[in-house]
């Protein structure tokens, strides 16, 4: 059973419906947690809105390095740094903008390496977790998802390197690779497939809760697949 009592963690993308469930999953055990809000109507139907374990930071921009510096200076004691924020979009290449491609590099390759920055330098001589969140098509190619895939390969990549970086102190850095989540927002644009083989998103979080947790007392530097039966 994973134990955070007494610890801090922030979880970015944490009003999305992977990162309440992980949000939740914290606080149940025990943890105080620390959510960016970029803007105020990711709070509807936020679960955790009014939770007093549960700390609101609104209107940050993760892909601007002086935000991401004010929201880890609020956690001096923080733990565990769980980074679940980002986009998607998909096209052939020929119809991928530069625009897009720029976005999605923003989005998933920046906001990460300035999250996983801020939190190295925070949790700094102490022990602490990094728990990033990759792609499949990284892993096992898609068609159609070229800058994306490429920004989610820049996570993976970025994972790999920071957990070798940090080897030697207890700091462990690791990343989890989602198949297509079973949320509200995937059905609508997927009706025809079979939903009951995606992963569920409280699913994921018991995964993400572990490897971000005291008791991951080993794994570092994995790629974790959380594909479920998909």
């Amino acid at each position: 059973m994973v134990e955070f009592e007494g610890r801090e963690a922030i979880v970015t993308g944490g009003t999305g419906a992977l990162g309440a469930a992980v949000v939740g999953r914290l606080v149940l055990a025990g943890a105080t947690v620390h959510v960016p809000v970029y803007a105020t109507d990711e709070l509807e139907g936020f679960p955790y809105r009014s939770h007093n374990a549960v700390k609101l930071y609104e209107r940050l921009d993760l892909t601007t390095e002086s935000d991401v510096a004010e929201l880890y200076r609020a956690v001096p004691s923080l733990y565990a740094s769980i980074h679940l924020a980002g986009g998607f979009e998909m096209g052939p290449i020929t119809s991928t903008s530069f625009e897009m491609w720029e976005r999605l590099m923003r989005l998933n390759a920046t906001t990460c390496f300035l999250c996983c920055r801020e939190a190295v330098k925070t949790i700094a001589e102490r022990d602490g977790r990094i728990l990033n969140v990759t792609a499949r098509p990284v892993l096992v190619p898609m068609a159609q998802v070229t800058a994306y895939s490429a920004s989610k390969a820049a996570v993976a990549a970025l994972t790999l390197s920071l957990a070798e970086e940090l080897s030697s102190s207890s700091i462990w850095v690791n990343a989890i690779v989602p198949s297509i989540i079973d949320t509200p927002r995937n059905r609508a644009a997927i009706p025809d497939a079979h939903f009951d083989a995606w992963p569920k998103p409280e699913e994921i979080a018991e995964t993400v809760a572990f490897l971000a947790s005291p008791q991951n007392a080993v794994t570092r530097g994995a790629l974790v697949p959380v594909y479920g039966r998909s």
